[in-house]
């Protein structure tokens, strides 16, 4: 495959709040592991690909920024193979992401999606919401923008901070209690792999105290690969992590899913499955051509 040049573009340090070495280091491992098995790498900051052309047929990608995301859609849209899609990444963002897998009917906590200008304090007594989780509509930049609320009037004031910062929408997701559990994976390969993150000091962007230690409640770890095939096949995204709360009852419930995530306790073991599933796209791409 030595005849195909992938540009490969890493995340802006603003999108990598407490993460910017993690996604560094999976990224790296990644194009290391491309680089071997042929392809010819050329590795873009996000400012980079912004402002140059990408003359490169494949772009791997870690992007986040709207003007990035646009550009992925438009190379994608003019015949390029974009891994994480432009799409995908753009589903990836927390309004649109609660929109698509609550649609789809994969478990996801109730939710009300409003602007950061509106009064919500009646909307969360009615639907009986007391402590939530306040997030902002896109993608995560500051460790704020994931904010746990004890109460209602708490809930308030972080969207009005959220206005004040120029943020225009949120998602107000219900508490649950049950252990906190991470994962990680790759669509179209057997890599997936998760961990209980507060047992190995994994920072966790918004979460504390508020989180209900481990309890060691049974995952069934066959259903939960099962939500994930399918919310990444709903949010079209090839490189996915994510985290969910296991109710004592066992019950799973995805509370996040991201495009290309760090992959921090594992990027060794994961860069090479993301290095074949780029290869399997690249392959199936060519042969269109």
């Amino acid at each position: 495959m030595s005849e195909v040049k992938i540009a490969g573009v890493m995340r802006a340090g603003a999108y990598s709040p407490n993460h910017i070495g993690n996604d560094a280091a999976i990224f790296n491992a990644t194009a290391e592991q491309l680089r071997k098995r042929g392809f010819v790498v050329n590795v873009y900051s996000e400012e980079k690909f912004k402002s140059c052309e990408i003359t490169e047929d494949v772009i791997l990608n870690m992007c986040r920024d709207s003007e990035s995301i646009s550009k992925l859609q438009q190379l994608e849209d003019s015949g390029k193979l974009v891994i994480n899609s432009g799409y995908g990444i753009e589903n990836c963002t927390r309004e649109r992401m609660a929109r698509i897998l609550l649609g789809s009917g994969i478990p996801y906590p109730e939710s009300i999606i409003v602007n950061t200008d509106e009064s919500v304090k009646e909307m969360l007594e009615r639907t009986g919401m007391n402590n939530c989780w306040v997030k902002c509509g896109g993608h995560s930049q500051h460790k704020e923008d994931v904010s746990y609320a004890r109460n209602r009037n708490e809930a308030q004031e972080v969207l009005q901070e959220y206005f004040y910062r120029g943020i225009k929408r949120a998602v107000i997701n219900r508490h649950l209690a049950g252990d906190l559990i991470k994962f990680y994976g790759v669509r179209g390969t057997p890599f997936f792999y998760w961990f209980y993150p507060f047992e190995t000091g994994h920072v966790m962007q918004g979460y504390g105290a508020e989180v209900t230690p481990v309890k060691g409640i049974k995952l069934d770890e066959e259903l939960l690969k099962s939500y994930c095939r399918e919310a990444c096949e709903e949010l079209n995204v090839v490189v996915y992590g994510g985290d969910c709360i296991v109710s004592p009852e066992g019950k799973i419930t995805i509370i996040d899913f991201n495009d290309w995530p760090s992959f921090a306790p594992c990027s060794n073991e994961a860069a090479p499955y993301i290095a074949k599933s780029v290869l399997a796209s690249v392959k199936e791409f060519m042969s269109k051509r």
